[in-house]
């Protein structure tokens, strides 16, 4: 019976993920040529390096998140694909740093740029993506958007600080962990959200309603990320399993577990988690504990509450293929494997 369940869920996700695909491929295509196009680099190293991570498979969901907001609030212009590139820029530029800071070994299937360019390169490149991201924003002429930008540049440094200082401490609550995937997150989705709204020049409304979805889509999306952890294989993942966990992070499936865990429960959770070279087997009854005290199922009804909300923020906005695509990238960020 499980296995038919599974294969079932398998389906569906395959299935809604078929739709999407479909209804924006014209799109991801235009959103690849102009993520070439305004990368601009003057040096080849920094073509390599920024491609290694700007090329290397990425879902592009921010750009098309920008785009398909802005199509939505009826955007009639020709350079929304243009300016859809800062969000991927931006992502990435976050990409090479967390990466480097988190001493990660796989990123998208294969090593991190740092590993195969060097620590000082992949953090100059970085900077050069958040600066070509400030560059293409200010492209819009736009003022609003452009202190978008900023405030997510900002929010995301932040973010990524907090994170370091609560880095393996076992009584980090739940509204701290809220408040760092806020930052290092969900920001970004809102951001491309409104940004949408903003070059449509839609009214506040509008762009009060998708900068709305785009918190609660990024809160789900991170928080399914952060489950995947536990509950994914590598193939799947393009990262390693446990690998939160071996860099300190403590993500909501454990922090759950660790408020309701008692006696020898909490003593093994613990031993695992301040051990970073747990085997595989610690993992293994690790995820068990996660499971029997609810921590997994737990993080999933908390995602799901964000995508409630997110579906229900563009309710305002009439039916159209960009609102049914926008629905079905919010069903999606639940059952997504990857």
């Amino acid at each position: 019976m499980d296995q038919y369940m599974t294969r079932q869920t398998d389906d569906k996700t395959a299935r809604l993920k078929e739709q999407i695909v479909t209804g924006v491929k014209d799109d991801l295509v235009a959103i690849e040529t102009e993520l070439a196009k305004n990368l601009r680099p003057k040096f080849e190293l920094v073509a390599k390096v920024a491609g290694h991570i700007l090329f290397s498979g990425g879902k592009r969901l921010r750009p098309l998140l920008m785009v398909l907001c802005a199509r939505l609030c009826g955007y009639r212009g020709n350079h929304d694909k243009t300016y859809a590139a800062a969000f991927e820029y931006l992502h990435a530029a976050t990409l090479l740093h967390d990466d480097l800071i988190d001493g990660g070994t796989l990123r998208r299937g294969k090593p991190p740029a740092y590993t195969v360019y060097g620590n000082e390169t992949a953090v100059l490149t970085g900077d050069f993506l958040l600066a070509r991201a400030l560059a293409v924003s200010a492209m819009t002429g736009n003022l609003e958007v452009v202190r978008t930008i900023v405030d997510i540049t900002e929010q995301m440094s932040q973010g990524e600080i907090d994170q370091l200082d609560k880095k393996g401490r076992l009584e980090i609550t739940e509204a701290e962990y809220l408040d760092i995937i806020k930052r290092k997150t969900s920001v970004l989705f809102q951001g491309a959200c409104r940004v949408g709204a903003l070059i449509a020049e839609a009214p506040r409304s509008a762009s009060d309603a998708l900068s709305e979805y785009g918190l609660n889509l990024g809160m789900a999306f991170q928080m399914t990320d952060d489950l995947l952890d536990y509950t994914a294989d590598t193939g799947e993942l393009g990262k390693r399993i446990g690998t939160d966990l071996k860099e300190g992070k403590l993500t909501l499936p454990v922090i759950s577990a660790l408020q309701k865990a008692k006696n020898q429960d909490r003593v093994d959770m613990e031993a695992i988690i301040s051990d970073n070279h747990f085997s595989a087997d610690d993992f293994i009854r690790l995820v068990s504990l996660l499971q029997r005290l609810g921590g997994i199922d737990y993080t999933r009804r908390q995602a799901e509450k964000h995508i409630t909300r997110a579906r229900t923020a563009i309710d305002l906005f009439p039916s159209s293929e960009a609102k049914a695509i926008l629905m079905n990238i919010a069903a999606y960020a639940l059952v997504r494997n990857q």
